[in-house]
Order: C-alpha cells, then structure tokens, then sequence
C-alpha cells in the first residue's frame, strides 16, 4: 500500500488543530487509540508534552518517543502499538540524524511506504521527501544523514514566502537544489496542507507552488492532484 500522509507548513491557528484534525480518522473508534509523538527536532522535546496530550484528550493516548532514552527494538515496538505517527518541526537535520543514529529509520521508513500514516509540519513534513535537502535549516549537528522518508516523490520546503520579494530570495537559494537533483519541489506556505492517499498528493488547503527542474516555478490550485 503507497503512503498516507498529511504534510503542513504551520500546525494550525496558534494551535496544532490541523493536526488533531488530521489524525481523527485514524483514531475515532478505536480502543486504546495511540499516537507516537516524535519531537525529535527539538532539542528539548518534552516542552509541547503536556500541551499535546491536552489537546487529544479524549482522542488518543500520546506516547512520546525519545530515541536518546530508549533502544532500538523499544522504538519498534512502541511504533507498533500506535495508529499514526505525528512528527512536529524543529531543526530537520537534527530530526534525520536522530533517526538514523537510533537505527529506527529503515523501520520508520518501511511502515510509512506501506501505508502507515504519518502526520507532520515544518521539519516532520520536510523529512517525507525522498531527502531533507531543501530544508532552511542550519546543519548544527554536522550529520551526513540526509535520506528522508521518501513517501512522496517530491521534496518539500516550508514556510513558503507569501510576497513576491521574499519568494525570489527563497527561489535563488533553491535554485541550487536543481543543479544537483532532478525531482520536484513543493513549497509551502504557512497555512498548506498537502495530503498523501494512496501515493496520490494533493493540496488541499492553502497556497503552495511546485518548482520543477528547468521550467517555471507553477502555483498549484486546491483540490488538484500534484504531478510529478
């Protein structure tokens, strides 16, 4: 089964709503419904802990997973027992280098290409290209781990400018991305929603715009399936 996945630039209105929401099919009537919680881009992960179970109060279990405390086959199994993995923002090379050195990325990576949904934003959206390149982020942890999740054939950038001037100073810097690989690009602006069924991408929410290699950049329209 292809991926399933939702990809957000922002998590909601000063909220992580667009989460929640996004996460509710997977967990509505189900028993001992879990979601495993993955801050791995922050360096203090506990800090939306509480706040975050709050907010799926009555939802779902969170069960956090912190890849510096727990072994590898605890990550595994952890993951096993939840619905939907949700992957908040942070630094995305620290997010990557923390999964691979955990040794939970072929596993991780696996279950999402199989169709177990996974449900991010920012970092946690960057990381289900096929790698994080694109990723505005400084490299502060000098890791050589860039392969992402791949379940889509796009790579992402988020937190798209809005306005002209700051899009051609995020395109040039993108531009260089092109020189090197050919897949597409898909920038977010804050409020978009990209949503994986099936393998199939679609925006369904908000303004974004697709940069291929040689040809110009296209804004793609709501409702409408992303093509490679």
């Amino acid at each position: 089964m292809p991926a399933n996945s939702h990809l957000f630039s922002t998590p909601g209105e000063n909220d992580i709503r667009y989460i929640v929401e996004a996460c509710r099919s997977y967990l509505e009537d189900k028993d001992h419904a879990k979601i495993a919680y993955m801050p791995l881009a922050s360096l203090d992960g506990e800090r939306w802990l509480d706040y975050t179970r709050q907010q799926f109060k009555g939802l779902a279990q969170v069960q956090m997973l912190d890849t510096e405390l727990m072994a590898q086959k605890e990550l595994e199994s952890a993951l096993r027992e939840c619905q939907v993995a949700y992957i908040p923002g942070g630094n995305t090379f620290l997010l990557a280098h923390r999964l691979h050195l955990s040794g939970i990325m072929p596993f991780l990576k696996k279950r999402v290409q199989a169709g177990w949904p996974v449900i991010g934003f920012s970092a946690g959206a960057i990381l289900c290209g096929p790698n994080i390149l694109t990723s505005s982020d400084m490299n502060a942890v000098k890791t050589d781990h860039f392969g992402g999740l791949n379940a889509t054939p796009f790579n992402f950038f988020a937190h798209y400018a809005p306005d002209a001037f700051g899009q051609a100073q995020q395109d040039e810097w993108l531009s260089d991305y092109h020189v090197f690989h050919d897949n597409p690009v898909v920038l977010l602006c804050d409020g978009a929603y990209v949503k994986v069924e099936k393998g199939k991408a679609t925006l369904a929410r908000g303004e974004a715009c697709i940069q291929r290699k040689g040809v110009e950049k296209e804004r793609l329209e709501e409702g409408q399936p992303i093509i490679v």
